[in-house]
C-alpha cells in the first residue's frame, strides 16, 4: 500500500474528473492521501474533501507566496479547523523567494507565527521551500520546530541540508523529480537519508514523474516515486512502500 503524503485535489485541475482521479489512485494502491490546502479556498475545499472521503486527511496552513495576504483572524481560523480529528498538519508553511509577491520579512512572520501554533496544538508541519534553505533551517531552529517534527515537502536540498533536517525531527519527502533523468540531488538523497526518514509524494497536479512530466499529476503516479527510490535504493519495491507508508502513519498519528 501507497501513502502520497501531499497532493492539491482540492485543486480546480481535478474538478471535471475527481472520481475517476480517485479510483485510479486506489487501483495503483494509493491507501492514503494528504489534501494540503494553503489559503482560505484550498482550505474550505480540503476540508469538504476529508469529510466526504474516508481515506483523505488534510493539512492546513498558509503559502509563503500569499504571506502578506494573511490576517490574524486567518491564524486563527486555522488553529479552530486544526481540532478536526482528520487535520493531520499545519501547512504548508515555509519561504519562497522565488515570487517577489510577498516580502521576505512578512514571509519569515507569517512562517514563525504557523510554527508556534504547530507547537500549540501539538501538530507536525509540512514545509515549502523555495531558494531559501538556510533562512529556513535558521527559523527551524529558533523557534523549537524540532517539536512537533514534520516534512520537507519535495525535497530538493542536497543529502548534507536532508541530513540537518533529519536531525531536527524531519521527514523527507520526495515526488516527480527523483524521476527526472538529470535530479542529481533528489537521487542523492534518495540514497542517502535511511528508509525510515523518507516519505512520498505527488504534488499532483504539479511535478508529475516521468514518463508524465510536464502533464497533470495525480495520486496515483506516487507509484513512479516509490518505484525509483526503490531502484535507487536496491531494495524490494514492497519494503519502500511499506515503510513510506508506516512512516507518514506514525508522523500523522494515524492509525
Amino acid at each position: 500500500m501507497l501513502f502520497d503524503t501531499h497532493v492539491h485535489l482540492n485543486a480546480e485541475q481535478f474538478d471535471e474528473d475527481l472520481e475517476e482521479v480517485l479510483s485510479r489512485a486506489r487501483e495503483a494502491g494509493v491507501e492514503k492521501m494528504v489534501v494540503v490546502g494553503f489559503d482560505r479556498p484550498t482550505i474550505n475545499r480540503a476540508m469538504e474533501l476529508i469529510e466526504q472521503y474516508e481515506y483523505l486527511y488534510a493539512a492546513i496552513g498558509w503559502h509563503p507566496v500569499d504571506a502578506i495576504d494573511m490576517k490574524e483572524e486567518d491564524l486563527a481560523w486555522i488553529e479552530e479547523l486544526s481540532k478536526h480529528p482528520k487535520v493531520v498538519a499545519i501547512g504548508e508553511m515555509g519561504l519562497d523567494y522565488h515570487w517577489d509577491k510577498s516580502p521576505k520579512d512578512v514571509q519569515k512572520e507569517v512562517f514563525r507565527k504557523q510554527i508556534r501554533l504547530a507547537r500549540k496544538v501539538k501538530l507536525p508541519i509540512v514545509i515549502h521551500n523555495r531558494d531559501a534553505t538556510q533562512d529556513i533551517v535558521d527559523i527551524l531552529k529558533e523557534e523549537g520546530a524540532d517539536e512537533v517534527g514534520g516534512i520537507m515537502h519535495c525535497f530538493s536540498g542536497s543529502p548534507e541540508i536532508a541530513q540537518e533536517c533529519v536531525e531536527m525531527n524531519f521527514y523527507i519527502s520526495l515526488g516527480g523529480p527523483v524521476t527526472f533523468k538529470n535530479a542529481k540531488k533528489p537521487k542523492e538523497v534518495a540514497i542517502e537519508i535511511p528508509l525510515e526518514k523518507l516519505l512520498i509524494e505527488t504534488d499532483c497536479p504539479y511535478l508529475a514523474p516521468h514518463p508524465y512530466r510536464g502533464k497533470r499529476n495525480e495520486p496515483a503516479y506516487v507509484k513512479l516515486v516509490a518505484e525509483q527510490i526503490a531502484e535507487l535504493k536496491e531494495m524490494p519495491l514492497e519494503e519502500v512502500e511499506k515503510i513510506t507508508t508506516e512512516n507518514a502513519k506514525k508522523l500523522f498519528n494515524i492509525i
